[in-house]
């Protein structure tokens, strides 16, 4: 996974062929910051830099840095995969909303 983590904060990186130098971007936040970088150490360090003047900016204005997610969202699926996900939590004796939880978060987590 392309991620890199500072203080719970995660950012998406990518290669910038264009100026052959590391991009990450900051995700989760209520605005945007991005650094960039030629190798994982200076990349980590600006995530760091643009990390504390992004959170410095938001104390300043008093906007909660982070995205409030309401736990909450639709997912579209086959109905036979919808069968097979009732079947399964049935069997272990979970909901639906339960099994996939705890599926997602292993997921997340491997």
């Amino acid at each position: 996974m392309n991620m890199m983590i500072v203080d719970d904060y995660k950012a998406k990186i990518e290669y910038d062929a264009d100026i052959d130098m590391f991009r990450g971007e900051i995700i989760g936040l209520n605005g945007g910051a991005d650094f960039y970088g030629e190798t994982p150490s200076e990349l980590k360090k600006e995530f760091k830099k643009s990390l504390e003047v992004y959170l410095e900016v938001c104390k300043e204005k008093g906007i909660s840095p982070r995205k409030e997610y309401s736990g909450k969202f639709n997912l579209r699926i086959p109905s036979k995969l919808h069968s097979d996900i009732a079947a399964i939590a049935t069997t272990q004796k979970k909901s639906i909303n339960q099994w996939v939880t705890e599926t997602l978060e292993r997921s997340v987590h491997a």
